[in-house]
Parts: C-alpha cells; sequence; structure tokens
C-alpha cells in the first residue's frame, strides 16, 4: 500500500519482524538521468548538518516502537492508527498512541529511539516536544518522566533540549498547570513552551497571560498557528509573543503579515509531508514552501511526527528538492536556519 505525494510514492511494506518500513519509488526515468541526479542529491542531504526544531515526542513513535512499548496490542491496530483521512482523526490517533506511554521508561524508549533515527540522518541539534498537558492529564509524575527523557538522551549524538506544551483545546486553566510543569524544569533541559493542538478551538489570545508568565520564568516561547486556521492565527501568535511559529503556512494569504515575519525575523517550522497528510494543503503542488522562502521568510524544515506522516526530516530535505526546486545552496540555507533560530 502506498500514499501519493506530488508524484512521489512512499511503499509501505513490512520488515522481517513485522515493523513498517518505508520505501521510495520517485518514478524517474532511467535513461534521463534523473536517477543519477536525484541519488547525487540525496548523498548531498546526508552530508548536510541539521537541525529539527519541531518533532513531537509522541508523534515520533513507530508502529515497532509502540509495540515495544506495549506489546499486549496487535500489530493491526498499530498499524490503523497511523492511517487517517482528516486532521480531526490524525489528533485522536496522536491521542491513542500518546496513551500508550505509560511509564517513564516508556517515554526513555520513545526518546532513544527518535534519536537513533536522527543519528542516521545527521542530525546534530534538536528541540524535541513533550506534551506537559497530556502527562498532566494522564496523572503522571512529571519529574520521573523529565529524568527518564534526560537520561536517555544521554548517550546521543544529538544534542537535545525539549520544549514543554500545552494541549489548547483543553482550555486556559490545563494551560496553566502546563506552563507550572515546564518553568520548574527551566534551565534543566526544557528551553521553551508551546501550545498546540487544535488552534481552530483555542485562539492564541486566549492564552497571554500563561504565555506572558512562560516568559517571566525564562521560558523561550513557540506557537502553533496558520496551519488548519487562516493568516490571522499568526498574527495572534505573533502579538502574544510567539518567537517561532509552528507550520505558519497560512501567512503566505496575507501579504502584510509575509512582510512583517521578513522584518521581524521571526521563523516558519514549515512541514511539507505534515500539512499534505493533515489536509492543511490541498496537494503538494499547492504547498507555499517556495512562495515563503523567496519572499525572504525565514523557514525551517521539520519532520514533526515523522511515522505518522510517513516521512523523515531527511526526506522533507528531499522533498524541497525534487518538489520545489532547491538547490545544494538553498537546500545548506534551510539547514543552516535550523541552528540560527534555535532556542539554544
Amino acid at each position: 500500500m502506498g500514499c501519493t505525494g506530488g508524484g512521489l510514492d512512499l511503499m509501505r511494506s513490512q520488515d522481517a519482524e513485522g515493523v513498517m518500513v518505508m520505501a521510495i519509488d520517485d518514478g524517474f526515468d532511467v535513461n534521463g538521468g534523473h536517477q543519477v541526479i536525484m541519488a547525487t542529491m540525496r548523498e548531498y542531504i546526508q552530508r548536510l548538518e541539521k537541525a529539527e526544531l519541531h518533532v513531537h515526542l509522541e508523534g515520533s513513535i513507530e508502529p515497532g516502537t509502540l509495540l515495544e512499548i506495549a506489546p499486549s496490542l496487535s500489530r493491526e491496530e498499530v498499524m490503523a492508527r497511523y492511517e487517517y483521512a482528516t486532521f480531526g482523526e490524525f489528533l485522536k490517533n496522536f491521542g491513542w498512541v500518546a496513551r500508550h506511554l505509560s511509564e517513564p521508561e516508556h517515554y526513555a524508549i520513545a526518546t532513544r529511539r527518535l534519536l537513533e533515527r536522527m543519528e542516521e540522518q545527521n542530525v546534530r541539534y534538536a528541540e524535541i516536544t513533550l506534551s506537559a498537558g497530556v502527562i498532566r492529564w494522564k496523572g503522571q509524575d512529571a519529574g520521573a518522566v523529565h529524568q527518564a527523557v534526560r537520561e536517555a538522551a544521554k548517550g546521543s549524538a544529538v544534542r537535545v533540549q525539549w520544549i514543554w506544551d500545552a494541549v489548547r483545546q483543553w482550555g486556559v486553566e490545563r494551560a496553566w498547570e502546563a506552563m507550572e510543569l515546564a518553568a520548574a524544569r527551566g534551565g534543566d533541559g526544557v528551553i521553551a513552551f508551546g501550545w498546540g493542538g487544535d488552534a481552530a478551538n483555542g485562539p492564541a489570545r486566549e492564552f497571554a497571560g500563561v504565555l506572558g508568565e512562560a516568559r517571566a520564568r525564562g521560558l523561550r516561547l513557540v506557537c502553533h498557528a496558520g496551519e488548519v486556521t487562516n493568516a490571522a492565527s499568526v498574527w495572534e501568535a505573533l502579538e502574544i509573543g510567539a518567537e517561532r511559529i509552528g507550520h505558519g503556512i497560512r501567512a503566505v494569504e496575507d501579504g502584510g503579515l509575509v512582510r512583517e515575519l521578513v522584518e521581524r525575523g521571526v521563523p516558519l517550522e514549515v512541514c511539507v509531508s505534515s500539512n499534505v497528510r493533515t489536509g492543511a494543503v490541498g496537494s503538494m503542488a499547492e504547498h507555499p514552501l517556495r512562495k515563503l522562502f523567496d519572499a525572504g521568510v525565514a523557514v525551517v524544515l521539520n519532520s514533526d511526527d515523522p511515522p505518522m506522516f510517513h516521512t523523515t526530516l531527511g526526506r522533507e530535505y528531499e522533498i524541497a528538492a525534487e518538489e520545489f526546486g532547491f538547490d545544494e545552496e538553498e537546500l545548506a540555507e534551510l539547514a543552516e536556519n535550523g541552528f540560527r533560530y534555535a532556542f539554544d
């Protein structure tokens, strides 16, 4: 079974142990030399040192890792959660996966597996988002979870900082609770506070007080906006102090907003495959990555929830080259942006 994205097929199969793996069928004509060109570009992308600023730990869990964490699950029910038709269904599946992280060691396993994948892709630095709101909702010991993921990251070649975030559709009161959990660990690996989830059911302005207090307590600020909502949501995020925008692609609909982003140097954490898979854009061809980049907006490529979107960070760079014509110099600029706009 494959999922199509702009002429590329991600063919999903199972390895000898039945774990989902993905291979790319690019459909290029060998006689035209395209395979040779893209093989060279992929080698170049692999050599690029990269940073990942927008990746959710819970959404990074591959089917095989979930079966390792929760062996009582059947392979069929796990695989079904990596398919969905709408953004709402994706959020439900994300939550279903996250609920199976019931022990600190489960978070540690997820961290180790994610960092192993990052090392394979020459990722040198990562700011990994962990849902403090979900930890609080599950009644877990946030300190024990924090200690587990910090210990799990110590052996990795990837330098890691953490972003703890709130689930915006759960309301302001729970956002305050999540912020307190994050602020208590500021200076101990938690570098920023974010708010994600369903932006349509949690307008940014409602969280101004929470974000102001997070900033006062030394945390940097990042906000999901302009993904499945409009450009106005990006304006709101800027108004309440967001230093980076998660997604933000709807900014392309407002020339004044694009100029504001350029003038203020506020980066967009762009996740192309995510946007296509969730229906935030209708197709790969409609994605505004190239328009935003050419307009001078600071763009950082990210994978978001890689196995749930059947991608990797390296694959996002390949898509930039294959679908949007980014050359080596431009890809290098995207990679540099990952380090330039890191909070650390």
